[in-house]
């Protein structure tokens, strides 16, 4: 497996290097692992672009000083504080057909093991009328990280959301900009690993999940960092 660290220089190219690590499996047949802080951002779903309030909750992000951005994979909209974390697991498939609920399932139980190594007692699920709501997430004391996947020929994209210790902040941002779209949700719903009693640190988080994901750490090949 490649383990790619650090964040790109803006969000756009931010993306990039994501998106380049679902090229690579595919070509190479080799696994890569991403854990970093994206940008500070409100990143905005394909619904919520399509939504008759999509306007005005792009003004109450920007408001706010999340500038809003607008994402191809995942539900609805996200709040990035700069400290939150993302997380990208590419790897190598043969059927596209075959193999997601699987994904799904490891994916989620891979981030409740890493949670435990900081402190967190998590579980599957999400409370009611939770951000970006779906059945692939984890919560504890609020939903503190949801899942989402990509999938191409040759290759899936495993990807999500980590809340460390901003779920107040994330709660102000999101309440406006779900209220401009129509959407229910509950501001006490946002968890994070700090409010459930975990580390915050946003560090340690990241070399958990980071752990979690690769296992064996010499299934690893290498460790890169991201340019652009």
């Amino acid at each position: 497996m490649r383990v790619v660290r650090g964040r790109a220089s803006d969000p756009e190219a931010d993306r990039d290097a994501t998106a380049t690590l679902l090229e690579d499996a595919a070509e190479t047949g080799v696994s890569a692992l991403r854990v970093w802080s994206p940008h500070r951002q409100l990143a905005f779903g394909r619904r919520d672009a399509r939504a008759e309030g999509y306007d005005a909750a792009r003004d109450a992000a920007e408001e706010r000083g999340y500038p809003p951005l607008e994402r191809s994979v995942g539900g609805r909209a996200v709040a990035y504080t700069g400290a939150t974390l993302a997380f990208a697991h590419a790897c190598p498939v043969k059927n596209m057909r075959r193999g997601l609920d699987e994904r799904y399932d490891d994916a989620v139980s891979t981030v409740i093991r890493a949670l435990e190594t900081v402190g967190v007692d998590a579980d599957r699920g999400e409370p009611p009328e939770s951000f970006c709501p779906g059945a692939h997430s984890v919560q504890c004391d609020g939903k503190i990280a949801g899942i989402a996947q990509r999938v191409r020929k040759g290759s899936a994209l495993v990807s999500g959301c980590v809340l460390v210790a901003d779920h107040e902040e994330i709660s102000r941002v999101l309440e406006p900009v779900y209220a401009a779209l129509s959407v229910p949700f509950d501001p006490e719903s946002v968890g994070s690993v700090a409010h459930a009693g975990g580390d915050g640190d946003a560090e340690k988080v990241a070399r958990a999940l980071e752990a979690a994901f690769v296992g064996d750490e010499a299934a690893v090949e290498r460790v890169e960092s991201v340019t652009g």
